[in-house]
């Protein structure tokens, strides 16, 4: 009789974890679509004096693969490239002059600032030394991109015309993540995945909302925003400086978009679990803003949702209690179902898909450890610069 409860107690779990992925597929702004690509283009009669902003610190193994893409823009109108070398010990800024040497297309400038005051987190410090210098010369727009991108030829262009068609201040690409090694196929497209559930792309761009998110690798801003929302300074302290972007920019009045790429790609490999691991605790616990409470809700959340339904398959299966198991394998499918259109962008095999529960579980363990390496005074990290207590950080918006 015992066993009979508990059984039936697991059911009804079961049945809530089948209840949150009912309300994930229909509510949640179709969040699992992957549809949401650059807005409306419109040429602009006058094209505008952009300034490409490039942070980087230790990136002389990826700059080879990224910084000529952004020297070779077909871009109409006046654009150049502002690389802030931020204390690298492997030769990065050499290295960017050696590859800009004897290059058409946008020039190169390579500046250094010096050490970050106190209350500057992450690469935010190398982005205000960008900024000043771009700002010097007079653009009508910033773009901000990360060391590790590569860009297509047209994709300062497409970027550009998307601004000006849909009247936008901020628009953002995430960049297509590199997927080569075992670890980055089982990994990096439900990263892509979860960031589109924590803050769905339709809502983003939509007047009135208050979800903000932006992805650091391409940030395309209008000088006017940075002006109007007093960026870096605003967003100093932010660990998840994206998202603290586009809130900054969105607050102060701005419109903002963000969606998938098709002309950006990330060129940074890697190829161990551990590295996953390390891109995704150093800033999980600032996610959550610092907060236990909100730890353990998200792995709560995490194992009813992710968890809960291939657990209930094997329990049912095992007790021979069959409303178990079928509500585990209904929750298990729409799961299943809502992570198929990541993988097909991702350029990935469907048969992925049902591995998302053992995936989730990384993402808990990950969650946890962020907190637990914060809460040991090592706290979130940027290139080997370590910032134990923000001062501030993102809004979940």
């Amino acid at each position: 009789m015992r066993q009979t409860a508990r059984v039936t107690v697991f059911a009804w779990i079961a049945a809530g974890s089948l209840a949150a992925w009912s309300w994930l597929l229909l509510c949640q702004g179709f969040f699992w679509r992957t549809d949401v690509r650059l807005p409306r283009r419109v040429e602009p009669e006058v094209w505008p004096y952009v300034c490409v902003v490039v942070p980087a610190r230790d990136e002389a193994g990826v700059l080879p693969l990224s910084l000529p893409s952004l020297l070779a823009q077909e871009y109409p109108g006046r654009a150049e490239v502002i690389l802030v070398d931020d204390g690298s010990t492997d030769g990065t800024g050499e290295l960017a002059r050696e590859l800009a040497d004897g290059r058409d297309g946008p020039t190169l400038t390579v500046d250094s600032p010096g050490e970050p005051p106190a209350g500057w987190t992450g690469k935010l410090w190398a982005v205000r030394h960008g900024l000043a210098l771009a700002r010097a010369r007079g653009p009508e727009f910033l773009l901000l991109t990360d060391a590790d991108i590569a860009h297509e030829p047209d994709s300062l262009r497409a970027l550009v015309e998307a601004s000006h068609g849909g009247g936008y201040d901020l628009v953002s690409q995430m960049a297509r993540l590199r997927v080569v090694s075992g670890w980055e196929r089982l990994v990096v497209p439900a990263f892509v995945y979860f960031f589109a559930q924590l803050y769905p792309f339709r809502w983003i761009s939509r007047t009135g909302s208050r979800t903000a998110a932006a992805a650091g690798g391409c940030v395309l801003l209008s000088a006017r925003a940075v002006e109007r929302a007093r960026i870096p300074d605003a967003i100093r302290g932010a660990v998840i400086d994206d998202v603290a972007l586009a809130r900054a920019v969105k607050d102060s009045g701005g419109r903002i978009w963000l969606g998938l790429a098709e002309r950006v790609d990330s060129v940074r490999p890697y190829p161990r679990l551990h590295d996953l691991w390390r891109m995704v605790s150093r800033s999980a616990y600032a996610q959550l803003r610092h907060s236990p409470a909100l730890v353990v809700g998200t792995v709560a959340g995490l194992a009813l949702v992710y968890l809960v339904p291939p657990v209930a398959v094997l329990v049912g299966v095992v007790t021979g209690e069959v409303p178990t198991a079928l509500l585990g394998a209904a929750a298990w499918l729409v799961m299943t179902g809502t992570y198929g259109p990541m993988l097909r962008y991702c350029g990935l095999p469907l048969w992925l898909a049902p591995l998302l529960p053992f995936t989730a579980f990384l993402y808990l363990l990950m969650t946890v450890d962020s907190a637990v390496q914060h809460h040991r005074g090592r706290g979130a990290a940027w290139k080997g610069r370590t910032y134990a207590r923000p001062d501030a950080v993102a809004d979940e918006g």
